[in-house]
């Protein structure tokens, strides 16, 4: 498994407040991958929002469904650095007007 095939996954991940996958909103902070262990951290947009557990869920649902059942998948919210606007990718920031 390699790290554009486990991007393109996230992709399908949407933040439902947002209608953006996490990928273009610059959510996904590292995506470690070996041969028998995936390793992400991934934030929100802000820690007050009510659906990180949902996405968090996502993720590991969409990774599950590509990686084989030996592979362990470990996710894990993180606050450092704090998501900002800039992080979007120029899609993402043009779909939200934000220039």
């Amino acid at each position: 498994m390699d790290t554009e095939t486990l991007r393109l996954a996230l992709k399908q991940v949407i933040d439902p407040e947002l209608g953006i996958n996490i990928i273009d909103l610059g959510l996904v902070y590292r995506l470690d991958i070996s041969e028998q262990h995936v390793e992400i951290d991934l934030t929100m947009t802000s820690p007050a929002c009510p659906m990180g557990e949902l996405i968090v869920d996502d993720v590991e649902d969409k990774l599950r469904a590509i990686l084989p059942a030996s592979t362990a998948l470990e996710v894990s919210l993180v606050w450092e650095p704090p998501w900002s606007p800039e992080r979007m990718s120029p899609d993402a920031r043009r779909w939200l007007g934000v220039e």
